[in-house]
Parts: structure tokens; C-alpha cells; sequence
């Protein structure tokens, strides 16, 4: 009787199972496909380019190969470009400007698809963002990290943060990234070249890094100097990367200072040394000799009112002549000019001019409370290309943007496509399946995020599809949002987003949690 009882359930459930896989089955027949034909798939993993089409059926990568069109099925004809992953940038400000333009096209233009936020030390807490995403849906992935200078501010108050923080108060901190880390944060960031997180002390990072290295996350941080204190920034992320065993990245890696272009090669090596010992540390890197931030971080040592300070950073850490103050609230003449020009109209030597410009800034913000927005902000050319090229080509190194779309520096709107077109197409530093491997799979693995970046079944349909002989970025710090060419189509989430240098008003973009 105990047998036949047995069999009789064995038998419900064998049917149970076939009624399930039958609803399944229909389901995803009604459920209409997409076949991209005639591209060249680069597959994100740095294999070479291979003819084949792909299925998508709803936010999914089903078949791959040489495939024919069935019944009823879109078919899009991709005219033998090249068809990639889409581009994941592991470093992105864009956020912000996604309750106002949530078609995201500063990042659809240039073929991303996925945007990691909460860098530099600066982020959201999680329930805040799933909120945003829930009331206004948009048109990209959002992924994030926690910021430190964010713990900093909670916990010891936004304007008490311009000192070492106590044991408490560090606990306390713990405590809440813990929390955070465990809805889905990628990991932990910092920003410690910045004034919130500038007062930190290495013990207090160190701290943090653990409770991050506890959940299996990562540690990306804006290091604590990439000028005069480079030599000593890199060991204390080589040494977080040494006690916590966890995976460290350094954000948008360069040399910032004059006496220090050139030296690429060695920085890649002390970086390598390290990776040999074990360490894994990695880097992004943008794809322009200029960066943009405050003109506060010009002050390495926060003397704003030391005219030595003030001769140094005219004279090591920018080029007067090509360094652009993008934003200037206080006095809107100043702006889209370069700071020797400034000091020409104030008939003043750059460095007196360089202090004025910071007292009148913080004048203005102590003056407007209210204010909304970057107050002051500079394109500082402190690179040059030999570096960057250098950096690109490390293999260890993924592309980033660290783009806004508030205006000023061109990265927001056309970082990714620089790299195709400029360091690929034109100058030949890298070959395109690298290029693209450093854009999606590579990103994907430093990044923590798992079933994208990559061609492949089974993963999520964020696809590129882009023409590799006019690719091209288009915007200056002149003309800082002029949409990148060659980008031609964009899927997110299986749904295609950007065409014909438009976006289609389709918000697929989802949450991505570790």
C-alpha cells in the first residue's frame, strides 16, 4: 500500500512539473523575440570578433550563432558592425541628473548601459535609490558603492567631518555600511583627496574596509593624493588591499603632477609588484588628459591662502593655459575660461588669481545657503597622452567615464567612444576586443557584477551595437555635450533604448545589487 502510494505522488508531481514547464513554455511563446543578424560579435570576454546573430526574448540572451529569422520575429539587420556588451562604467556621476532626464542619454550615446555610482566617497543609501528608480523608471542599470565621506557626514554631521573621527563614531559607521552591503552594495568608496574624508586616518579606512572585505565586496577609492603624496597614496591602497585580502581598484588613475608625467611605466610596475605578492589591485581609467573637480583640490595641504601652495599648483598641477574653469556661480563671466585668461582680465599673476577665485567661491556659498548646484568647478589639464595610453593598455585597468551631465567636461557625454575612436581606431594602443573587454567583461569582474558585460545565454540583453570605422566622440569643453557618432543602437534589459542618435523613451533600467 506504502508503494503504491509513493508511485501515485511521484506520478502528481511528474505532472505538476509538466503542466509548470508547459505555462513556462507558452508563456515564452507569446513572448516575441528579437534577432540581431550580420554583426560582428564581440562577446566581452577579449576573444576575437566572430559573424553570428543573436536571439534576445524578453531581458534575455537566448540563442547565439548562425540563426535563421522565425515566424513573426523582429529582425534587426546590423549591416556587419560590431555588436558588444554594453559598456559598464565602473565610475559614474550621472545619477543625479536622472529625475530630470531619464532617458539618460549622456551615457545611451556612448554605448552604456550600466552606471556604478556612490564614487569618491559620495553616495546614496540603498532604499533611497530604489526609491528613485520605483518613482521615476530611467533608462540605464544603476549599480552602487558606499561612500565613506557619506558614513563621515551621517555620522559625525556634515560640517564636523574636517577631523579624525573617534572609535564611536567609526562604529558607528560600521554599523551602517554593514546594513548597506547587505542590501546590495557593491562595496566601499572613498574619496580621501577630498575635504569630508581628507581628515581620516588610514586606521579609521582600515576599519571600513574590513567590515566591506567581511561581505565580500570591494574597495574603490579616489586616493588620498595624485600629486605630491602619490608615492604615499598608492602604498595605503597597496596595504588595504594587503590586511583586508580583498580587491582593491584606484579610481581613475593618472599623474597629476608635472615633475611625474612619464612615469606611467613605473607606477604599473610598483602595481604589478604588488599583484605578485598577491595583492589584487586594479585601476579605471578615462580616456582624456584633463580632469574636473574643485579648484580646492589644487591645495594639496588645504592652504588655500598660502601663496607658495598657490605658485605650486599653477606651476605642477595644472597648465594655466589649458585648464578651463567650466563652472563659476559667483561671477558667470569667468566661466568656459582659462585661468590665465582669468588672471589677464584681472590684470593678476595666475596664483594670486587662483586664490581670489577660491575665497570668492567660498564667500558666495556662506553668502547663498540655498544654492543648489557646483558652485565652482575646473577642467585642469595635468596629464598627458603617453600616461593615459599607458594606462588604457594596462591590462589590469578597465574604462570609466567619471561623467556628469551637469556640463564642462566632455567625459559625460562621450568618454567610451573616445576610447573606440581616438585609442583604438586612430592611435592603435589597444586592439578593439580588448578595448571592449576592458568596457564590459573586465569592468563586470572588478566590479562584482555577475550575468552581464558579457555575450553569452542566459545573461541580461545589454548590447551596443556600433559602427568600429566612424565611432567617434564629439564633445569639447567648448561644446561639452555634443553626442558621440557611430553608436548606432543600444538594448537595455532587451529593450532598445537609443537609435539614430535618439533615445526611444523606453526606461528598462533596473537596480543591480551585489
Amino acid at each position: 500500500m506504502k508503494s503504491k502510494l509513493v508511485q501515485l505522488f511521484s506520478l502528481l508531481i511528474a505532472l505538476l512539473g509538466c503542466l509548470t514547464l508547459s505555462a513556462q513554455n507558452n508563456k515564452l511563446i507569446k513572448e516575441k523575440t528579437q534577432l540581431i543578424t550580420h554583426v560582428q560579435l564581440i562577446d566581452g570576454s577579449g576573444k576575437p570578433a566572430v559573424d553570428a546573430a543573436v536571439r534576445i526574448q524578453g531581458n534575455k540572451i537566448i540563442q547565439i550563432g548562425a540563426l535563421l529569422p522565425q515566424k513573426e520575429e523582429m529582425v534587426i539587420d546590423g549591416q556587419g558592425w560590431v555588436l558588444a556588451p554594453g559598456f559598464i562604467d565602473s565610475h559614474s556621476h550621472h545619477f543625479g541628473d536622472l529625475d530630470n532626464h531619464p532617458e539618460a542619454l549622456p551615457t545611451n550615446n556612448q554605448g552604456i548601459t550600466t552606471i556604478i555610482i556612490g564614487q569618491d566617497g559620495e553616495s546614496y543609501p540603498m532604499d533611497t535609490i530604489a526609491q528613485m528608480m520605483k518613482t521615476q523608471p530611467i533608462a540605464i542599470n544603476v549599480g552602487t558603492y558606499t561612500g565613506q565621506s557619506s558614513l563621515r557626514e551621517e555620522v559625525m554631521g556634515e560640517k564636523n567631518v574636517y577631523r579624525q573621527a573617534s572609535q564611536l563614531e567609526i562604529d558607528k559607521m560600521k554599523i551602517i555600511l554593514k546594513n548597506e552591503l547587505k542590501k546590495g552594495s557593491f562595496g566601499l568608496s572613498t574619496g580621501l583627496e577630498y575635504e569630508q574624508a581628507f581628515f581620516s586616518s588610514k586606521d579609521e579606512v582600515i576599519q571600513l574596509a574590513k567590515v566591506a572585505a567581511s561581505e565580500k565586496t570591494s574597495y574603490m577609492s579616489h586616493i588620498r593624493s595624485e600629486d605630491i603624496r602619490m608615492p604615499d597614496a598608492i602604498d595605503e591602497i597597496i596595504e588595504i588591499g594587503r590586511v583586508t585580502k580583498m580587491p582593491v581598484q584606484i579610481s581613475h588613475i593618472k599623474l597629476g603632477k608635472k615633475d611625474d608625467w612619464g612615469t606611467a611605466k613605473v607606477l604599473i610596475e610598483k602595481l604589478e609588484k604588488a599583484r605578485a605578492a598577491g595583492i589584487n589591485i586594479t585601476a579605471d581609467v578615462y580616456p582624456y588628459t584633463y580632469w574636473n573637480s574643485t579648484l580646492r583640490v589644487l591645495f594639496p595641504t588645504r592652504d588655500y591662502t598660502n601663496p607658495v601652495s598657490a605658485e605650486f599648483a599653477v606651476n605642477q598641477i595644472i597648465d594655466v593655459n589649458e585648464s578651463y574653469l567650466v563652472k563659476y556661480a559667483p561671477v558667470e563671466a569667468y566661466r568656459g575660461k582659462t585661468i590665465a585668461a582669468i588672471a589677464a582680465m584681472r590684470n593678476e599673476k595666475p596664483s594670486t588669481t587662483l586664490m581670489a577665485l577660491i575665497a570668492i567661491a567660498s564667500d558666495f556659498k556662506e553668502k547663498n545657503p540655498k544654492f543648489k548646484g557646483t558652485i565652482d568647478a575646473i577642467a585642469g589639464k595635468s596629464m598627458i597622452e603617453s600616461d593615459v595610453a599607458a594606462f588604457i593598455a594596462w591590462p589590469n585597468a578597465n574604462i570609466c567615464s567619471d561623467g556628469n551631465n551637469t556640463g564642462g567636461h566632455p567625459r559625460g557625454q562621450g568618454a567610451f567612444a573616445r576610447v573606440l575612436g581616438k585609442y583604438v581606431r586612430e592611435d592603435k594602443v589597444i586592439p578593439l576586443e580588448t578595448a571592449i573587454y576592458k568596457m564590459t567583461g573586465l569592468t563586470a569582474k572588478h566590479v562584482g557584477i555577475k550575468n552581464r558585460g558579457v555575450i553569452a545565454v542566459g545573461n541580461y540583453a545589454d548590447l551596443v551595437l556600433f559602427n568600429p570605422a566612424t565611432v567617434k566622440d564629439n564633445a569639447t569643453i567648448q561644446n561639452s555635450r555634443a553626442l558621440s557618432t557611430g553608436i548606432e543602437m543600444v538594448w537595455i534589459n532587451g529593450h532598445v533604448t537609443y537609435k539614430n542618435q535618439k533615445t526611444t523613451g523606453a526606461y528598462p533600467g533596473v537596480f543591480i545589487k551585489k
